[in-house]
């Protein structure tokens, strides 16, 4: 078969006034074309899955605005998609009679890419074609892909309820800029057309088609079409199952079946890491597909909680918004899925679903089924689990402080460096910790910094270390927010080594007050040497090696919280801290045995500013600090 007779919307004519224009696209687009054009040569099949996933898209949405306004998909209700090749042309085409597009539409979506991300991921780009593939894999390439295999792309466009006058027409050859011009197309739905580079005829195979659309798109929910193949009058056949993934027998499905549907659903490049199938019946019907990704998406940090589409809402199989904000909470965020239900009204708004109380029932049942699935992942494949703790942990951690209910579950799932570990990686679970406490111990210990190494080396690790107690580092900015939440676990109190007074026993505390008592003249000399620079000076309890280190009571914010909350803008009370020291320290004895007032106050200007320093903060005068320290050296 060398040619295929073309359908209505290739038989469109140019309008009498065209409004033809040349436009350049924006420089990120430039940039990520010549990256994508130059980067997926070992991944250049992935085209066809994007543009079969952006034309059933383009069919949900079409399906879903009519049942408002049916008359926008008047007679033609039967949403589906076309593959045809042309040998003679070289050209391959995919169409839809899905919702179309306007010409400011397309000039949007595709003269510019997902604004959301472009310019971070470029300002991402290292130079190094390996490690810049991967970040495209992040990204995502979508209608882009079409440019590895094609030196010229031609998009005509009308969308559902415009005036067939009005269709638009884009044409491209991926280099710095695209035409666009408006004439009449009789149908309604968006048609692509690939003039394909000489070296990739393989894609003007039919059988090659149709065995990628097994592979990557059989799951679609739409009918793909292809002319038979023979000498007899042409006849379309559906190439694909053509029934939506998620209402098959779990039986019937393969484990590329998942994975396949998975990357058409999140538009994602990475394989889920693992995914639960559930039908609920009762009061509440509802089916649920719902997968754990391997990777954060690229923008996750920067999109974060206020802009979440992980989830796909369906009823009774007609798509009706990406709707994760209502039906899972802000901390599971990065589960990606659908959901198809039979008892919500097909006319529901996002305002109706945030108020309904069958949506509620749903959240709750989803939120069960995705700690379900975590605690079986960390049970029985830690591997995985780990995984997606490094991806999404500090995601999953917000669960602790927003939903109470379930607190003790997302607690058991928190994984912490400690310092038993080998490294920061080497992480331990809270029942870890806890199987590994000695006996009469009921309290879990903790230090918050900014990093692993700044809580792994904290000063107020020392007595803890020195007596064999474990300890868990928080080096994640949301550790401190989230660890004043999680007050208790299991029975046992979590406490910030920083905070309040180390537990002693007796012959330890009996040594303590002894130290105390000696050390009482150099205690007072340094409070009145530092005055109001800190509220107390005492004689520490955790030190052993350090000479000082700053501490706050068991209820205050703690000195890293402070740090992070003026960081944000926001106003913190100025509170002097207590200093601790160790006056068995050379720097200490130092001080105590000097009789020159102003070498006194320089170094305990100096033990101050090195606890300082060791909590991560900041000096007030650094250049005071060097020179005290450079006079003490010298």
């Amino acid at each position: 078969m060398s040619t295929v007779t073309p359908s209505p919307a290739a038989s469109a004519t140019p309008s009498a006034t065209p409004s033809t224009e040349t436009r350049r696209f924006e420089a990120e687009v430039e940039q990520v074309l010549q990256l994508v054009t130059h980067s997926l040569y070992s991944h250049k099949e992935i085209f066809l899955r994007e543009l079969i996933s952006n034309a059933s898209d383009a069919c949900d949405k079409l399906r879903f605005e009519s049942i408002a306004d049916p008359s926008l998909s008047a007679g033609d209700s039967d949403y589906h998609l076309k593959i045809e090749v042309d040998k003679a042309a070289r050209t391959l085409t995919l169409s839809d009679n899905g919702i179309g597009m306007t010409r400011a539409e397309v000039i949007d979506n595709i003269g510019t890419v997902a604004r959301s991300g472009t310019r971070r991921f470029l300002e991402s780009l290292s130079g190094d074609a390996r490690k810049d593939t991967a970040l495209i894999g992040q990204f995502g390439v979508g209608f882009y892909s079409a440019f590895v295999v094609a030196d010229k792309v031609t998009l005509c466009s009308r969308r559902a309820g415009v005036d067939a006058a009005a269709a638009v027409r884009w044409e491209s050859t991926g280099t710095g800029e695209y035409s666009i011009d408006t004439f009449n197309q009789a149908e309604r739905g968006t048609r692509v057309t690939l003039h394909l580079k000489p070296e990739e005829e393989e894609f003007l195979e039919p059988w090659r088609l149709r065995s990628l659309v097994a592979k990557f798109s059989d799951h679609i929910a739409f009918p793909i079409r292809m002319l038979k193949e023979g000498d007899g009058a042409p006849e379309w056949e559906t190439v694909n199952h053509a029934a939506a993934l998620w209402t098959r027998p779990k039986a019937e499905l393969s484990d590329a079946d998942y994975q396949g549907f998975y990357k058409h659903a999140a538009h994602a490049y990475d394989e889920p890491l693992a995914w639960t199938h559930n039908r609920v019946e009762g009061n509440q019907s509802y089916t649920s597909l719902l997968y754990l990704p391997t990777q954060a998406p690229f923008d996750m940090a920067f999109s974060g909680r206020e802009e979440r589409k992980g989830l796909k809402l369906y009823i009774r199989r007609v798509f009706i918004m990406d709707a994760s904000e209502q039906l899972l909470p802000a901390y599971l965020r990065f589960v990606r899925g659908v959901v198809d239900s039979d008892d919500l009204p097909l006319n529901v708004s996002r305002e109706i679903l945030q108020e309904n109380r069958m949506v509620q029932q749903i959240r709750s049942g989803l939120t069960k089924r995705t700690l379900d699935l975590l605690d079986g992942l960390a049970t029985e494949q830690k591997e995985k689990f780990d995984t997606f703790f490094k991806a999404f942990g500090s995601v999953l951690k917000e669960g602790i402080v927003e939903d109470f209910g379930n607190r003790e579950r997302i607690a058991k799932l928190l994984r912490y460096a400690s310092t038993t570990s080998t490294g920061q990686d080497a992480t331990v679970s809270l029942d870890d910790y806890i199987a590994r406490m000695p006996e009469g111990q009921d309290t879990i210990w903790y230090v918050t910094a900014d990093s692993y190494a700044a809580a792994a080396h904290s000063p107020q690790l020392e007595a803890l270390k020195a007596r064999g107690i474990e300890v868990l580092l928080m080096f994640e900015r949301i550790d401190e927010w989230v660890s004043g939440h999680l007050n208790e676990y299991a029975g046992k109190k979590l406490r910030n080594v920083a905070k309040g007074d180390v537990a002693l026993d007796e012959a330890a505390k009996k040594q303590h007050e002894e130290v105390e008592k000696n050390a009482a003249p150099l205690v007072e000399r340094i409070k009145q040497l530092l005055g109001d620079k800190v509220r107390a000076v005492k004689v520490s309890a955790r030190l052993t090696e350090s000479p000082a280190c700053l501490v706050i009571d068991e209820y205050e914010m703690a000195l890293h919280m402070q740090k992070l909350m003026r960081a944000a803008g926001q106003e913190v009370p100025d509170q002097a801290p207590v200093l601790e020291i160790n006056p068995e320290h050379a720097l200490l004895k130092r001080l105590a045995a000097s009789t020159d007032d102003a070498l006194a106050t320089d170094l305990a200007l100096i033990v101050l500013d090195q606890a300082r320093l060791a909590e991560g903060g900041q000096l007030d005068d650094p250049s005071a600090f060097l020179r005290r320290m450079n006079a003490l050296l010298g």
